[in-house]
């Protein structure tokens, strides 16, 4: 049997390319026109809270933090999160979220926000936002905007337009 050395390292370019090829394998070319790649393309994510796991060297999973201003919040927009098929339900989605969701915290975000699923999403601290709640640059099925929030008052202040901040 192999044993399995992963090793959960914070993003640099030298992961770009497999972490291009893990993306398109797991949500395939209609990424690019998704609400939350509306975000990302406006400017470049947070590479101090974007992490890879790494197997044996390969590159095989990633997360990446994108800093947002969400209605009066500075947080960050996790995602892509992505798993290669290969090694999918080992928990190192769940391991990657919790590395970056504390990475934004100890940098003093406050608060973590996605679209996403909220059965795997909310067992790892995520809260569904209220509906309508904020404004994205598309469509978004306000019942998978879901936020970990690291300030006393976020959910009060996370009405309005999400956008990238610097």
């Amino acid at each position: 049997m192999h044993k399995h050395d992963l090793v959960y390292l914070t993003e640099d370019a030298s992961h770009d390319a497999a972490i291009e090829h893990i993306n398109e394998e797991a949500f395939g070319p209609g990424r690019h026109t998704r609400a939350a790649a509306r975000i990302r393309e406006q400017g470049p994510h947070d590479l101090s809270l974007s992490f890879i796991c790494a197997d044996d060297g390969e590159t095989i999973a990633s997360v990446r933090m994108t800093p947002v201003v969400a209605g009066a919040v500075k947080g960050h927009l996790l995602g892509p999160l992505a798993v290669r098929p290969s090694h999918k339900s080992r928990g190192i989605g769940r391991e990657l979220v919790r590395i970056a969701v504390e990475a934004a915290r100890r940098k003093g975000s406050e608060a973590v926000i996605l679209i996403g699923d909220p059965p795997y999403y909310c067992p790892l601290g995520f809260e569904k936002v209220a509906y309508n709640a904020l404004t994205f640059p598309g469509p978004v099925d306000p019942g998978r905007v879901l936020v970990v929030p690291l300030a006393d008052d976020t959910h009060t202040r996370l009405k309005g337009t999400i956008g990238w901040r610097k």
